[in-house]
């Protein structure tokens, strides 16, 4: 094992780091689709709908370069294969992200360097087709009990008293839009929040917004799409949806949690290239989501720790505010530096032991599947 020495001071004592786990969102991106009175086309972003743009690649380096920095008594100088394992999304913003990220990571050194007018080098991205990710891309496919579900959180009490209160802006919003009311307010369709995001990457790449499309309109659009985040994995039987989704992916974590442990481990840093989605199911799986959309490169910090009894802990962190070191965030239930045999039996509800038995408990019929728009990501 190779650590790094960290002072916890909520421990008042001095841990040894073995592994660092890291799920983020993609750099800044075009909309992944229009909406029908939408003022511009596919053909007006140079590269199509749903790719990374030049900002989301300068984002991503960034953010390889704050990891770089943040755990450099910890990794290695340089590029090592042994020690970093890196997973993507198999979609091209996803993995031009992820290779934009180790860019920063891991600039070639030394011997390392190829090409002196190329600081730059080629580290495998590891991906899965978007039909065999069950780890990374939420809400999985041909889920029919997932399906279920969201149809029942639309008709649930406690989702119609969060969307009640945006009914008359709802009808305004279809007078401009093109979408009938009913379309909008079946949030588990996307339009809504497909809307807010077209908005939204037109107003960061100094397109011309609708007059319409005000701060105040942008703002409320926002929170619905927030809602819409929510309503996805959470609000209604909000355990059973993460045992469907979102625990698939702190399953992943905890038996990357238990290998690191291994005295045979190698593996200093796994990486997971996804989209504001993938964060949201699994902080609430987690019970530790804020309410608000992971923006742009949005990371999720896991680190394990070797306590000076020889026990090990978990923390975890969150980075929404490139200007700041992430936040801490704590399991309930638990401490902030949480025993991992604590962390392993709190997280324990929200894992199923065979998931494809889980999504046989019901028929398929129509869900989120049939809504033919892309989950914004």
């Amino acid at each position: 094992w190779q650590f790094f020495f960290i002072f916890n001071t909520h421990l008042s004592t001095c841990c040894l780091c073995i592994l660092v786990l890291r799920i983020f969102r993609h750099g800044d991106r075009t909309p992944v689709e229009n909406f029908p009175t939408a003022l511009h086309k596919e053909s007006d972003w140079p590269q199509g709908f749903g790719q990374l743009t030049k900002i989301g690649m300068q984002q991503q380096y960034e953010l390889g370069r704050y990891v770089r920095k943040r755990y450099s008594n910890f990794l290695s100088a340089t590029y090592n294969r042994q020690e970093i394992f890196i997973q993507s999304t198999d979609y091209d913003r996803t993995i031009m992200s992820a290779q934009a990220h180790l860019a920063g990571l891991f600039p070639p050194k030394g011997s390392q360097i190829w090409n002196p007018q190329i600081l730059w080098q080629p580290i495998p991205v590891h991906i899965l087709p978007e039909s065999q990710d069950q780890i990374l891309h939420f809400p999985t496919s041909d889920c029919p009990r997932f399906d279920e579900l969201q149809n029942e959180t639309q008709a649930s009490r406690a989702f119609q008293n969060r969307l009640q209160p945006y009914m008359g802006f709802l009808k305004t919003m279809a007078a401009h839009t093109g979408y009938n009311v009913e379309t909008l307010k079946a949030l588990h369709k996307f339009k809504t929040w497909n809307i807010y995001d077209t908005l939204l990457c037109e107003s960061i790449h100094n397109y011309t917004l609708p007059e319409w499309a005000s701060q105040e309109v942008m703002g409320k659009m926002e929170k619905l799409a927030a809602l819409s985040l929510q309503s996805l994995f959470g609000i209604y039987k909000t355990k059973e949806k993460s045992q469907l989704q979102g625990g698939l992916l702190v399953n992943a974590i905890l038996k990357d949690i238990k290998q690191a442990i291994k005295p045979s481990n190698k593996r200093k840093i796994r990486i997971y290239s996804a989209h504001d989605t993938t964060i949201g199911a699994l902080q609430m799986a987690l019970n530790i989501f804020n309410g608000k959309l992971p923006p742009y490169r949005a990371c999720q910090f896991f680190e394990l720790y070797q306590e000076n009894n020889g026990h090990y802990s978990v923390e975890m962190f969150y980075r929404n505010d490139t200007l700041a070191d992430p936040y801490p965030l704590r399991l309930p239930g638990c401490t902030s530096s949480c025993p991992l045999e604590k962390f392993a039996a709190l997280v324990s509800p929200v894992i199923v032991k065979d998931w494809s038995k889980e999504l046989a408990t019901s028929l398929p019929h129509e869900g989120i599947g049939d809504a033919h728009s892309e989950v914004p990501g």
